[in-house]
């Protein structure tokens, strides 16, 4: 099986709803960074031991898929899989869960003191980026708010789990 097609040799790529559009288009690198996001993720869960936080990435990594088919589908009649409420409620969940195991996080901290929260924090700035790209697309078509909400409370879900997986906390010192 040919994975290229050369319909792209233009610097155009197809959208799911087959509509054509450059490679650089808002539409693109939005979905392209949710990509980029479920790669890390995958990445990062690699080096993460325990089991429920493995499955909470895997998951996620699963959803995103939805996500990403809806940022790649301008034509909103034709998405197929939509984020949901409950979506959105497991990620709360799970956040609450992990925020109320640390040991009352206070301040900023260096973010990464072991491997598995290292990789997360990078997830974390990757899912925010993805926000960022996506509300720029917003800007311009329209987007399941459903998307964006979720996408938020992600990147929130990260940052706990990254905290919950840090060695130790390591304080940011602010110096004169």
């Amino acid at each position: 099986m040919r994975i290229y097609t050369k319909t792209g040799d233009k610097g155009t790529t197809s959208l799911f709803d087959n509509k054509r559009v450059s490679k650089d288009d808002i539409r693109v690198e939005s979905y392209g960074t949710i990509d980029e996001l479920v790669s890390f993720l995958g990445l990062a869960k690699n080096y993460i031991g325990d089991e429920e936080i493995y499955n909470i990435i895997q998951e996620v990594q699963n959803k995103l898929f939805t996500v990403a088919s809806n940022l790649a589908t301008e034509d909103q009649t034709k998405v197929k899989y939509r984020i949901k409420e409950r979506d959105i409620k497991y990620l709360e969940d799970n956040i609450d869960k992990y925020m109320a195991r640390l040991k009352e996080p206070t301040g900023f901290i260096i973010p990464g003191s072991g491997k598995s929260s290292g990789y997360l924090h990078v997830c974390r700035t990757v899912c925010r980026r993805a926000e960022r790209r996506i509300i720029t697309l917003e800007g311009h078509s329209l987007v399941d708010p459903l998307v964006i909400k979720y996408i938020n409370r992600l990147s929130d879900l990260i940052y706990a789990l990254a905290r919950y997986l840090e060695e130790e906390e390591i304080a940011v010192k602010y110096e004169d």
